[in-house]
């Protein structure tokens, strides 16, 4: 199946059933997307407005990083599948087999790399997201409070897929590395993303 391409009810459908993709590494990435297309979505409602004609040219530009993103994090519900696959093959080859353990530790490290991939397309993300809740119009500023939250869970939920991966692998050193670089990006981001979803929530009690 093309997930990016299927429809809502058929990609959550395979993804409810015991098909090993897509999983929380495609699901990330949709969500993530989503969360973006919500931020972009108050930039297209900003532009062409006379009371953010300052802004406007750079809400374009936003809106166009936006649009790339977010065909990127949909690239990645099919890549994540594909990275997933040597690493479900791995699990099937005989305990005996000498290769087993290099061909499971090679298969883990590449079945990490979309996960991170994913994440830090969410950082980005969320970079953009932040600036269409500050300048965009305040009309659709809960969009932006909401792609923020949307983003965030998908940012949370790619670096399981990352984790569950490097715990396994017996080269701790490059584990412990993808593991700082997943933290660091949840510290920051998930803190800036929290920023944009309390500014938003706040303005709405003044």
């Amino acid at each position: 199946m093309d997930f990016a391409n299927a429809s809502c009810r058929e990609f959550v459908t395979v993804l409810a059933s015991n098909a090993p993709v897509p999983g929380g590494g495609g699901a990330s990435a949709l969500v993530a997307a989503i969360g973006t297309a919500l931020g972009n979505m108050v930039g297209s409602l900003t532009v062409g407005k006379k009371k953010y004609a300052d802004v406007e040219e750079e809400i374009i530009a936003l809106k166009q990083k936006c649009d790339a993103l977010q065909t990127e994090l949909l690239d990645q519900i099919a890549a994540d599948a594909k990275g997933f696959e040597p690493l479900a093959k791995a699990y099937g080859i005989p305990k005996d087999d000498p290769n087993r353990d290099q061909i499971l530790e090679e298969a883990t490290m590449v079945a990490c790399q979309v996960p991170m991939k994913i994440m830090e397309l969410c950082c980005e993300a969320i970079e953009a997201i932040a600036v269409f809740a500050a300048k965009g119009s305040r009309l659709a500023v809960s969009d932006a409070g909401c792609g923020a939250v949307c983003v965030k869970g998908a940012l949370q939920a790619a670096s399981l897929n990352v984790f569950i991966n490097t715990k396994t692998l017996k080269n701790r050193e490059a584990a412990e590395e993808m593991n700082a670089k997943c933290l660091g990006m949840l510290d920051k981001y998930g803190a800036m993303a929290d920023e944009i979803f309390e500014t938003v929530k706040a303005g709405f009690f003044k």
